[in-house]
């Protein structure tokens, strides 16, 4: 596919993540709809080759990594990194994405008014039960596990343990995993049809990725997180009873 002589509408329909891609070099591909993605990058004084290169390794998808055999500290480390491109460049582009709607996909699709209004609050909301996972869970796990080491001071570790546990974290971190119910009950399950706008389609295949990706963070979570963690728990609390018995 010669990528530069396209227009930038074909790309999009080619492949929706390429308007990711083109967002990051400044391009948002609703502003440019007719060009061909030479003309753009001639206007915007970019290199072809790049940003060619860049559609590119786009369409090669990374595979999830195989997290089983990894320390505790080195997931926790991951699940962050994740929270860090959820909140730093997925979620800002995808309410890009919907904040530019314009009127014709308003009127043609109700769902569209909507997401203006809705996406906001799920952003607020979702980055709210992030940052208390990382100061709440995150941490009392990563105590957990300074606490075997031999890095941990009794009366902090028994106060800490008093009040935290993994499993009340697993139950509560359950009611959290579909947070994109709203979402999708919205826009009837992503669905599009012949009739549906570029930029709407655009939207929807990016709210059902970004779904797709918090499926598989809370998979992590539930899978590999909590398991590990339950394990050290019951470990250090084991340790704890050792060196009670021994004063």
């Amino acid at each position: 596919m010669e990528y530069n002589k396209c227009k930038i509408t074909e790309l999009i329909e080619k492949n929706y993540v390429f308007a990711s891609v083109l967002y990051y070099f400044g391009i948002e591909f609703y502003d440019y709809s007719e060009h061909t993605l030479e003309q753009v990058c001639q206007e915007r004084g970019l290199k072809v080759s790049n940003v060619v290169s860049s559609l590119e390794s786009a369409t090669r998808q990374d595979e999830q990594p195989n997290l089983n055999s990894l320390p505790v500290e080195v997931i926790i480390e991951y699940l962050k990194h994740s929270h860090y491109l959820f909140v730093k460049h997925k979620l800002p582009y995808i309410a890009r994405l919907i904040q530019n709607l314009g009127s014709k996909e308003v009127v043609q699709c109700q769902a569209a008014e909507d997401l203006k209004f809705v996406f906001p609050l799920f952003i607020e909301d979702f980055i709210q039960h992030i940052y208390k996972e990382e100061d709440t869970l995150f941490s009392y796990i990563l105590q957990l596990n300074n606490a075997l080491h031999g890095k941990f001071h009794p009366g902090r570790l028994f106060y800490m343990m008093e009040n935290n546990s993994v499993e009340r974290f697993a139950i509560e971190h359950d009611c959290h995993d579909d947070e994109m119910m709203g979402i999708r009950h919205i826009t009837g399950d992503y669905a599009i049809d012949g009739c549906t706008a570029l930029h709407v389609k655009v939207v929807y295949k990016e709210l059902q990725e970004l779904e797709e990706s918090l499926l598989t963070h809370a998979k992590v979570e539930n899978e590999i997180l909590f398991p590990k963690a339950l394990q050290l728990e019951k470990e250090v609390k084991k340790m704890w009873r050792s060196k009670i018995s021994l004063n």
